[in-house]
């Protein structure tokens, strides 16, 4: 058992090397108001007179002390380099290295002045601690740690949240649940009133680690004594109260020895407590501070255990994340672009290992663009947004000259159709943008393991970030050009003889040339009738007025025969769909039914981020029924080209992206990279670290190694020792 406390002073010292928090070693911590005599306490556990005496708050940074009993025949710890063979007592300082102080007075005036480097001389604090270790003859192996002492007012140039302040640093340390808490109160205050043993309550509400101290017991008012406190009968402690007798402040200018005060102590508590003396006194709280941090570590030594190892394997999982030293430049920048072409590629194929699971990146992202956005886009584009009928009635008229058009012009319907054609020009070219925007995004989304390299080596990540960018920007002209061929190719003939729309198309002069024959019988049949007429009615007029009329009758019927042809066609050809109608077209839209869709037309409505607003312009002219049926020809015919075009658009424009800019990219991006970083002059420049990766490496090297060390420290304890 008596080596449990040994080994938890070497873990202290391990973990003191590091400075790390993260692993909670068993320990004492003194706690206490100002001028509760905690100094004392301590002062008398160790024997000698070490400690910042004064009036106000001294304590201001936490002292760490580790006792260590060091009998004369001791060789781990006595030294003849350092001249502590033959000393009784002597201290080390943590920050001092292996500096020995053998003057106790030194060692205050040492404390002093570490606590103003830090925490200033304005009586302010700071939570870094000191670390001091006491080899001593006449101590019993205790780590105790004392804190500054609890104030209400802050006095002289102290902050005005000293208090809370002082509660934060305190609660620090005692909320550690492998820290034993040693509430220390003065007797001549009201034990109700102490403000230690109410924080040591919030911590400890079941009171499994606190122990407390009651001093100044010769102070007590005349006609009372501490019998009732000390028997636990005011305020129950579950690990007891221990009375103790500390030097005055007037002792202490006098130079009164601790040998001396333990002497009067032991008289006093015989003559005013003699049943209750051997339960109270200094040595009685240094033997059961020492049981209690025994069956404490014990308590505490497997849990600790187990921690160690688990910090071992992650300190190690971060260690191996920062990488080794680079030793080979040329061997490891081929390595770390190799490593970040085949991460680039493998986003883009979906073949990644680290697959995004919040959001669609790289080739689904792709592919979405294609199918969605772009592909959705292109759906939204009404073949007829922006045409009106005074539109289409205006082209016809301009591309029949000076002559009245007897059939609908051809040169009108090609003039308007590729006005509508050069509308999928613009959502093309927003799509390549679009691929070139997600493949530069890929960068940022390579893998964590090429991540990592990048953030070990900045200058490399971003000249890596650079090399992509650029091979991106010299793929974007031409893709867009490709775009705009794409677009230009079918702008530079208007197939009539396409398969899908030569259907409808073929219509036209077949119902013309019906029309044409269908008028000429009309006028025989009518010519006909009037000769019969005439044979009957001799009596008629004969000055040709009759033969007159019957010409313009046939006239008449022809127009009418026309009309009735255009309107059949009109039938037969599919209608607009348009979720909203202008006026002018409400009527021939509500009168006409269509046979057959070839395509399912959206709102003509301008699309997500890709087509400008077109205005719409409405005449207020009404529209001849020849005028009618003529740019319900056009717009139909319009719209069965325009489906044809939209739909080889939708198909070849993915593809050329592909080709000129995705697999282009994919395909040169590790030769470019090696060319503009492998094969350059600043190759061995790209390299160099960054520096908190070289201070975390160092960091994380230290306490793996620390952490290493501890291990072995508490796996020299054999089961025995333990229990």
């Amino acid at each position: 058992m008596e080596a449990l406390i040994p080994v938890v002073n070497k873990l202290q010292d391990v973990f003191n090397t590091v400075g790390s928090d993260s692993i909670q070693l068993p320990q004492i911590v003194v706690l206490g108001t100002q001028s509760s005599g905690k100094s004392s306490v301590i002062e008398a556990l160790v024997g000698r007179s070490f400690l910042p005496r004064g009036t106000g708050i001294v304590t201001r940074r936490p002292l760490v002390l580790q006792l260590v009993y060091c009998p004369l025949d001791d060789r781990e710890h006595r030294s003849s380099d350092q001249g502590t063979a033959k000393l009784e007592e002597w201290g080390k300082f943590l920050h001092t290295k292996n500096k020995i102080f053998a003057d106790f007075d030194e060692i205050r005036e040492e404390i002093e002045a570490e606590t103003d480097r830090m925490a200033g001389s304005n009586k302010g604090i700071c939570p870094e601690p000191i670390n001091l270790k006491i080899f001593s003859t006449r101590v019993v192996n205790l780590t105790l740690v004392d804190l500054p002492g609890i104030t209400k007012v802050p006095v002289g140039d102290q902050p005005e949240d000293i208090e809370k302040q002082i509660r934060d640093l305190v609660y620090q340390h005692i909320e550690n649940p492998n820290s034993i808490i040693l509430a220390v109160t003065a007797a001549n205050t009201d034990m109700a009133t102490s403000e230690a043993l109410k924080m040591a309550k919030d911590v400890d509400p079941e009171g499994r680690r606190t122990l407390a101290v009651v001093t100044k017991l010769d102070l007590m008012d005349a006609g009372t004594d501490a019998i009732d406190i000390l028997c636990g009968r005011v305020i129950p402690v579950k690990l007891g109260i221990i009375g103790v007798v500390n030097r005055s402040q007037q002792d202490i200018k006098d130079k009164k020895t601790i040998e001396e005060q333990l002497k009067d102590e032991a008289a006093f508590l015989q003559r005013k407590y003699p049943t209750l003396a051997t339960r109270n006194g200094t040595p009685y709280l240094a033997k059961t501070l020492n049981r209690l941090l025994m069956h404490h570590i014990r308590d505490c030594l497997p849990e600790l255990k187990t921690r160690v190892n688990v910090m071992s394997s992650q300190f190690q999982s971060l260690l191996n994340s920062y990488g080794e030293d680079v030793t080979d430049k040329s061997q490891t920048l081929l390595q770390i672009i190799t490593k970040f072409a085949s991460a680039y590629c493998s986003t883009i194929e979906g073949t990644s290992r680290n697959i995004e699971t919040t959001e669609l990146c790289g080739g689904a992202r792709i592919c979405y663009i294609f199918h969605e956005t772009f592909g959705r886009t292109l759906d939204s584009i009404h073949p007829l947004a922006g045409l009106t009928k005074m539109d289409i009635l205006t082209a016809i008229r301009n591309a029949t000259g000076p002559r009245p058009a007897l059939f609908v012009p051809e040169v009108s319907f090609e003039l308007l159709v590729k006005r509508q054609i050069r509308r999928l020009e613009e959502p093309s070219l927003r799509c390549v943008e679009l691929i070139h925007e997600e493949m530069q995004r890929i960068i940022q989304h390579c893998g964590t393991e090429v991540q990592q390299e990048m953030l070990r080596f900045p200058k490399l990540h971003e000249k890596i970030v650079d090399v992509v960018t650029q091979l991106l920007r010299r793929r974007l002209p031409t893709t867009n050009h490709m775009v705009e061929n794409l677009v230009a190719i079918e702008l530079a003939y208007v197939n009539t003889k396409h398969p899908d729309f030569h259907k409808d198309a073929a219509l036209v002069p077949s119902l013309l040339k019906n029309e044409q024959n269908e008028a000429w019988q009309q006028m025989q049949h009518q010519k006909q009738r009037h000769a019969s007429h005439r044979t009957v009615t001799p009596s008629g007029p004969r000055d040709g007025t009759g033969d007159h009329a019957a010409t313009n009758h046939a006239d008449s019927v022809v127009q009418n025969n026309h009309e009735a042809t255009n309107s059949w066609l009109a039938n037969i050809l599919p209608p607009p769909t348009q979720p909203q109608q202008r006026p002018s077209e409400s009527e021939s839209s509500a009168a006409s039914t269509p046979t057959h869709v070839p395509h399912a037309v959206q709102s003509p409505a301008k699309a997500v981020n890709l087509l400008p607003d077109v205005p719409v312009n409405h005449s207020s002219r009404k529209l001849t029924d020849k005028e009618q049926k003529d740019c319900d020809v056009i717009e139909r015919l319009i719209k069965s080209y325009f489906y044809i075009i939209r739909k080889s658009i939708q198909d070849s424009v993915p593809k050329a992206i592909m080709h000129f800019l995705v697999n282009f990219v994919k395909d040169n991006l590790q030769s470019e990279l090696v060319t503009h970083l492998y094969k350059s002059d600043k190759a061995e420049e790209l390299l160099n670290e960054s520096d908190h990766i070289a201070v975390r490496r160092k960091e994380a090297a230290d306490m793996l190694q620390a952490l290493t060390r501890a291990n072995h420290i508490i796996s020299e304890i054999r089961e025995t020792h333990m229990w």
